[in-house]
Formats: structure tokens, sequence, C-alpha cells
């Protein structure tokens, strides 16, 4: 039986995780959609789920044939290095190193390529919109599955795993469907700082388990790896931002 304590991790993970994705992905469908017609941008996002789906399904049963001691290390390893890599470019960001993600401004950005795109947009289907379409949602898609798959295979939590990202799918699209604009006000870097944590938790514990460790507390223990990669991550925030006279300019 699936713990409440292991569960909640696992749909925060994917929740937060999905959240970023879906919302990168929705602002780049929505240029598509806004300039180049939203026949094409929703065909184009349609393909690129329906061709998610089919690999989300060959998956599924391959993961059933590999070894649980196998599977734990190599998915802890890899969940490691993906969390590692958002927390590392999270806490760039927090120090001001690297410029913060602005949904508006990739808006912008997106919008004055397709507006200065070669093929000029049609009456009918516009196919340059519904390529762009189905490349953000494929993109940002594969990212949302390989995470539903790391955090919930090994454990049985690829139900809970796979709620979680489908939740942040439906929040992202409501939200989008309401406004209609970029979801500028979702706090991407928090978000992305929050899941490198929680993945690298998760990274550690199924790495560990996979050369045979037998973690005291069990899973209690992912809480204080995510409490220390948290420290941590706070800890280097501070150490490498510039001195405030050095970035005044």
């Amino acid at each position: 039986m699936i713990s409440l304590t292991t569960a909640a991790p696992a749909v925060g993970a994917a929740f937060l995780a999905s959240l970023v994705e879906f919302v990168e992905a929705f602002t780049i469908v929505l240029a598509a959609g806004t300039l180049r017609g939203w026949r094409a941008a929703l065909a184009g996002s349609a393909t690129a789920l329906a061709l998610l789906a089919l690999i989300v399904a060959a998956l599924g049963p391959l993961l059933d044939r590999i070894p649980i001691q196998w599977l734990k290390l190599v998915i802890g390893t890899l969940l490691l290095l993906f969390g590692m890599g958002w927390l590392r470019k999270a806490v760039l960001r927090s120090a001001g190193i690297v410029p913060r993600s602005d949904q508006n401004a990739s808006f912008a950005a997106e919008a004055a390529s397709l507006g200065d795109a070669v093929t000029p947009r049609r009456a009918g289907f516009d196919w340059l919109g519904g390529a762009i379409a189905f490349k953000a949602v494929l993109l940002e898609g594969l990212e949302v599955v390989f995470i539903v798959m790391a955090v919930g295979a090994g454990h049985g939590l690829l139900l809970p795993a796979s709620l979680g990202a489908l939740a942040a799918g439906i929040v992202v699209l409501a939200i989008g469907v309401i406004v209609h604009r970029p979801l500028a006000r979702v706090p991407e870097n928090t978000l992305k700082f929050a899941v490198g944590v929680i993945l690298s938790a998760f990274g550690v514990f199924w790495t560990g388990e996979g050369v045979g460790i037998d973690w005291p507390g069990e899973d209690l223990t992912i809480l204080f790896f995510g409490a220390a990669f948290l420290i941590a991550a706070l800890y280097a925030t501070q150490m490498v931002r510039p001195p405030t006279e050095a970035i005044a300019p």
C-alpha cells in the first residue's frame, strides 16, 4: 500500500515540474494561435499530445521488465542530474547572475519570430503555426513524461505522479483560457527552485536504494534530503550573489 508520506512528494514534484513545462508550452502555443491561427495551433498541439500518449503506452510495459534495483539506480541517477540542473539554474537566477524567466518577454520574442517568419500566413491551414505548436508541446511534454516516469517508476507511484502532472495541465489550461494571455505571474523560478530540491532528494534516495542502501526511516529520509538540499541551495545563493555595488550599474 502506498503511504501518504511517499505519495505526497511524488504528486507535488510531478505537479510543480509539469506546471513549469506547461506554462512554457502554453506561451508558445498562445503566440502561434494568436499570430498564425488557432486551427493550426490546436491541431499541432493535439498531434503532439497523441504522440506523447503513444510514447507513454510503449514505455509503460517496458518498465516492468527491468529489474527493480537497476530501475531505481538508473532513474535515481537521472533524476538527481535533472534536479541538480534545475536547482543550479534556480540558484543562479535567485542570485541575480542569470536573468529570471519572463513569460511576457518569451511571448513577445515568440511573436516577433512568428511575425518575421518567411512563410506568410494563409487563409487556410497554417502549417508553420501547427509545426511550432507541435514542437513546443512535444518537447515540453517529453520532459513531463520523463519526470512522471522518474518520480513514479519503482515505487508504484506512476498513477499519483501522472495525476499530479494532469492536474498541472488542467490548471494551466484553465487559467490560460480564462485570461487568454501569457502566465507571467506564475513564480517560475520559485517553482524550479522547489522542484530542483524535490527531484534531487528523490534522486539521492533512489540511487541509494539502487545500490542496496537501507535508509533509516525509509521514505521519511526523502524529507531529510529535501531539507538538506534546500539549505545548501539557499546558502549557495548567498555565496554566489554579487555585491550590491558591483551589480548596481
